[in-house]
């Protein structure tokens, strides 16, 4: 009976959407991150963009589950 939470989904819908947005800007980023710690592997700092372009990709999902844990069923 947990997984009944559709209030939730529709609710969070809205900034999922925007997390969206957020998750092609972080694919882009991430891309261009990668590309940039092929050519230079000195530059750390790539790395850490990366991981912050993967956390950007992964939002939308985040901001769903947050959304339909906080509505009781």
């Amino acid at each position: 009976m947990g997984d009944c939470r559709p209030l939730g989904f529709l609710l969070g819908l809205p900034f999922a959407l925007v997390a969206v947005v957020l998750s092609v800007v972080g694919a882009v980023i991430w891309v261009l991150g990668t590309i940039l710690s092929c050519l230079c592997p000195c530059c750390i700092c790539c790395a850490g963009l990366a991981n912050f372009a993967m956390d950007l990709i992964k939002l939308p999902v985040k901001v769903l589950r947050w959304f339909i844990d906080q509505i009781p069923c």
